[in-house]
């Protein structure tokens, strides 16, 4: 959510900092701030409540001169919104800016304060700079004092720091909060999105884990995670690549399928620490919150709402917490009863769904115990009126059938149900095994992308064919309800999901050589009982399209088309079977000659009932 901005030039730093914020205010923030050292040598500070705009008027009326400076929007986490509470923060000569959460800030608190420093603010931030202002004391060298800090931090930051006595330099790290370096000539600039620094250049060294560097006007240094001096790649950016169209894709929706892994990894970034989820990313409340919750509601349209069905499986199957799910626009007008210390949780891509947004306007009236948003824009009105909220970072999506919104809900909702799980049935090591799993997703994604091709040449046999059916069973059912909403969507066939042991009471009388099954086929607990309610469907002469795990024993047969997806955890495996239904509706689209991004009569952002 937070966003930093820094530079050192040979020129004035302040309006190229103020621009660099502007450009990072998609991100949510509730205050913002930037420190310049001048050239009499003072490190001088302005800091406002409230958007951009605010600090931009103090800055006309009280300027910034320098070469130097480091600059932040907050979004708040420890301490509420104010002045006092947001970036950078100061100590003696120091100023700091940060991105993430220091899980040991409290001990690090007390150290400081017996050391004789004072805390003005309720940040875990103020930690970090007085720690380096402690180690600088001896170091008499602000590269030397930051290496000292960092070993001594537990958490997520990516964080820039300076000091009036070495004018020309900034120095900043990276442990689990994304930073990178803007090369110019003569210059040099850092942030957490490069989108911040597209004004100044086209030039970029993205950060690793654990790196340190040390930015001067004509060159920057790096060290790795073991303080070994090392080089990162310079990526020249192109501004057409970067824009919002569809670059070599044909439409919209192909990009945003395509983009899945590399916003999955945006959604975990600065969330992960240590084998651990971070709570906190979901507010400064959020354990608080947590450790009184004892039963959770659900409350979402549409796309949002099957995302809500999958994790209704996750957190009472691995938090062991009830949870219930329900369609925004049916809980809004039935009666019912609200169980004590119930979350509320909404989910939304854009955040101003009419339907979502009065639920949960409708939830404050009735004694839910907190509400959590589940959002991908931070400006949001479901963000802003929500106690908690999760930010997806899935990033624009232009086309009207959510395809990467629907994944990164997902994997917030993951993050959501091991946060709650830890204070019910989830312990350390299960905890640790989900992160892991976590942080191998993207990878998995990319291999499954790679499966196009195959779920290309699938998709001929529903050019003339106007309904399917899909199946799924466990949280592989709500997957499958996705896959069909997607195939009506975009390609108009008419499509619906069932559990696939619900086929014999009904459904299976539509089963014939004109109704394709598509069915979702993991190595679960639940595998036999799959292949025993397809084998039903083969027996009535019906066309099987199973999307199973490689090791799940199918064999292609006459009537029985496969694609192997890579071996997955239970777990994980409802966000990654998610991909390859996408592309097929697309491929199936295509076909059929509709319009993908625009499909008839549907709007991006449902903002009326």
């Amino acid at each position: 959510m937070c966003g930093i901005v820094g530079a050192v030039a040979q020129r004035e730093v302040s309006a190229i900092l103020l621009e660099g914020l502007h450009r990072l205010e998609y991100r949510g923030y509730d205050s913002a701030g930037m420190a310049v050292i001048s050239e009499s040598g003072a490190n001088d500070c302005r800091k406002r409540v409230g958007k951009v705009a605010e600090l931009q008027r103090a800055l006309e009326s009280q300027p910034l001169p320098g070469h130097t400076g480091v600059a932040h929007t907050r979004w708040a986490t420890h301490g509420e919104p104010s002045e006092r509470n947001a970036h950078p923060h100061l100590s003696g000569k120091l100023s700091l800016v940060h991105n993430g959460i220091i899980e040991n800030h409290e001990t690090l608190r007390k150290k400081l304060t017996a050391l004789g420093y004072q805390f003005v603010s309720a940040t875990d931030t103020e930690t970090i700079v007085h720690l380096i202002h402690h180690h600088y004391k001896q170091q008499r060298n602000l590269l030397g004092a930051v290496k000292l800090a960092v070993q001594e931090l537990e958490g997520a930051y990516g964080m820039a720091v300076i000091h009036a006595d070495e004018p020309d330099k900034l120095v900043c790290a990276r442990e689990g909060s994304p930073l990178v370096i803007g090369v110019g000539i003569g210059e040099n600039f850092i942030a957490s999105d490069q989108l911040a620094l597209r004004q100044v250049t086209d030039r970029f060294v993205y950060l690793e884990e654990g790196d340190i560097a040390e930015i001067c006007t004509g060159h920057y240094r790096i060290w790795d995670i073991n303080d070994v001096p090392t080089q990162r790649e310079i990526q020249r950016i192109d501004t057409v690549a970067e824009s919002a169209d569809k670059g070599s894709y044909r439409h919209y929706m192909l990009k945003e399928i395509y983009e899945q892994p590399h916003v999955v990894k945006r959604t975990l970034s600065g969330r992960l620490s240590g084998g651990k989820i971070l709570a906190e990313i979901m507010g400064s409340k959020a354990n608080d919150i947590f450790k009184s919750v004892s039963s959770v509601q659900i409350v979402a349209c549409g796309t949002s709402y099957h995302a809500g069905m999958v994790a209704k499986y996750w957190i009472e199957g691995i938090a062991g917490v009830p949870c219930r799910v329900e369609v925004a626009s049916e809980f809004r007008y039935r009666k019912f009863k609200v169980q004590d210390n119930t979350l509320f949780v909404t989910i939304s891509q854009s955040g101003e769904t009419a339907d979502t947004l009065a639920a949960l306007r409708l939830a404050k009236t009735l004694g839910y115990s907190a509400s959590l948003a589940v959002c991908n824009v931070a400006q949001s009105s479901l963000v802003r009126e929500s106690d908690l909220y999760l930010m997806t970072e899935a990033g624009p999506e232009i086309g009207v059938a959510s395809t990467k919104a629907f994944t990164t809900q997902l994997v917030a909702l993951l993050l959501l149900t091991v946060a709650l799980g830890r204070y019910h049935d989830l312990d350390e090591q299960q905890e640790a095994n989900i992160v892991q799993g976590l942080h191998g997703l993207p990878e998995l994604m990319h291999e499954t992308l790679a499966l196009d091709p195959a779920i290309k040449l699938m998709s001929e046999a529903f050019a003339d064919k106007h309904h399917a059916l899909f199946l799924g069973r466990g949280a592989q059912w709500p997957v499958a309800m996705e896959g069909a909403l997607k195939l009506k969507e975009i390609s108009y066939i008419h499509a619906e999901s069932y559990p696939a042991g619900e086929l014999k009471h009904g459904p299976l009388a539509l089963v014939d050589s004109n109704m394709p099954v598509v069915a979702i086929a993991p190595n679960d607990e639940l595998l036999e009982k799959l292949k025993s309610n397809l084998q039903e469907v083969q027996a009535r002469g019906g066309q099987l399209f199973v999307f199973c795990d490689k090791s799940a024993g199918f064999s292609a047969a006459p009537g029985l088309d496969l694609i192997a997806l890579p071996h997955v955890s239970d777990i994980i495996a409802p966000i990654l079977y998610t991909l390859p239904l996408q592309l097929l509706s697309y491929h199936v689209a295509i076909l059929k000659g509709t319009d993908v991004d625009q499909p008839r009569n549907l709007a991006k952002s449902v903002t009326v009932e």
